[in-house]
């Protein structure tokens, strides 16, 4: 019979070692437990015992190894991240102290709540800038979301910055977005006394909304970059300042590439600054934002553009106000988008009772058109339409 050349080697090395100690070759149970806990010179002769002591052994360096795993990653974090970093262990914490995770640091569990929530899920059918496209490669709010969080972990990681905080954020910037993209955030923005910000909207849904207004509790740092990711705010950390740059590089570049698919402009009406500048495609226009964005903040210390490129992107950004978004051919849909989501408003702000019983019981604690707004403001762009085509469409008899 074979022998396994690992046994053999091992039985022979182990008979040379008692030799050279001036003892017998001992059994092999009570040879390893005086190898592995000599300190301890236990025989144990009962091989049962034996089984049911190492087991508990395992499983308590199981559970000491998975104790630390969150510890080693933060460790990393201040050994190998820049200074101007925000590191996992120095967060500020959550709304509602909890326990921290054995495996992972504070901000990927923000990354991974954001990802299994159910607003991140609907993402997919929220319109980009096409209402409703019929082909498979027009971009959704979800797209864009994704090619946010490339375009800011690139950045991030160039800048030797927490890729994790930079991720959690970007994933979570747009999940209080409107059906129908920024048409129907204007319309809600009208109609309520308060205003309504997708902005706020997307803080609103991680603090309260989410897991039956629990929310998901994530820490204050990625709840900063969410806020300030448009407007005038300036998230506190880097991370968050990235993430502002990254949902501009992204949006303008893919709308561009949506707006030439769709036929609405052609490759003569890009600015020629625009290609002489950025690049002549896609990949290199993004490619020389990412470089402005890096080479900027390397320079500075902060996180900030290249001036020269940051003028034309801001060029670019106007060119695709007057060009696209403010286009007659996706402004005639856009205009009929409105009226759905304006009609609905109005329909469940007149008569509550309609509202969904999950939306009614929190009336009580919020306005009714805040109540609202949260409900529409969580509908996808199908759903939307679906539902007032029940409500405002008549149906046929057959």
């Amino acid at each position: 019979m074979n022998r396994s050349p690992w046994r053999c080697g091992s039985t022979l090395w182990r008979k040379r070692r008692n030799r050279e100690r001036g003892g017998k070759c001992l059994p092999s149970v009570i040879w390893w437990s005086q190898r592995s806990f000599s300190a301890k010179k236990r025989k144990i002769a009962d091989c049962g015992e034996y089984i049911e002591w190492v087991n508990r052994w395992e499983e308590r360096t199981i559970e000491q190894t998975e104790r630390n795993l969150r510890q080693q990653r933060e460790d990393l974090e201040a050994q190998i991240l820049s200074p101007m970093a925000t590191l996992a262990k120095n967060s500020r914490g959550r709304l509602v102290e909890e326990p921290e995770c054995e495996i992972r640091t504070a901000f990927i569990r923000d990354r991974d709540r954001i990802i299994h929530s159910k607003a991140f899920r609907r993402l997919k059918h929220k319109t980009q800038v096409f209402l409703a496209p019929e082909g498979d490669h027009y971009r959704t709010r979800l797209t864009h979301t994704l090619e946010v969080s490339q375009i800011a972990r690139t950045i991030a990681r160039a800048l030797s910055l927490n890729e994790d905080l930079t991720e959690a954020a970007a994933l979570g910037h747009d999940l209080g977005h409107t059906p129908f993209g920024h048409a129907g955030e204007q319309v809600l923005n009208e109609l309520t006394a308060d205003g309504f910000s997708h902005c706020e909207q997307s803080l609103r849904i991680v603090d309260r909304l989410e897991k039956d207004r629990r929310g998901l509790n994530l820490t204050f740092e990625v709840r900063d970059a969410i806020l300030n990711h448009a407007g005038s705010g300036r998230a506190e950390t880097p991370e968050g300042q990235i993430l502002k740059f990254a949902d501009r590089i992204a949006y303008i570049n893919h709308d561009l590439d949506d707006a030439l698919r769709a036929g609405v402009l052609t490759e003569d009406d890009i600015p020629f600054d625009v290609k002489y500048t950025l690049g002549r495609t896609h990949s290199k226009r993004i490619n020389t934002l990412i470089r402005a964005v890096i080479e900027e903040s390397v320079k500075t210390g902060k996180i900030e553009m290249t001036p020269e490129i940051k003028r034309v992107m801001d060029d670019f950004r106007s060119f695709m106000f007057e060009n696209l978004y403010r286009n007659s051919a996706p402004k005639r849909e856009e205009g009929k988008a409105k009226q759905v989501v304006e009609k609905l408003y109005l329909h469940f702000v007149a008569d509550p009772k309609s509202l969904p019983e999950e939306y009614l019981q929190y009336i009580e604690e919020d306005s009714i058109e805040r109540v609202v707004c949260d409900y529409i403001a969580g509908m996808s762009d199908r759903y939307a339409i679906s539902l007032f085509e029940d409500i405002f469409v008549p149906k046929t008899w057959r």
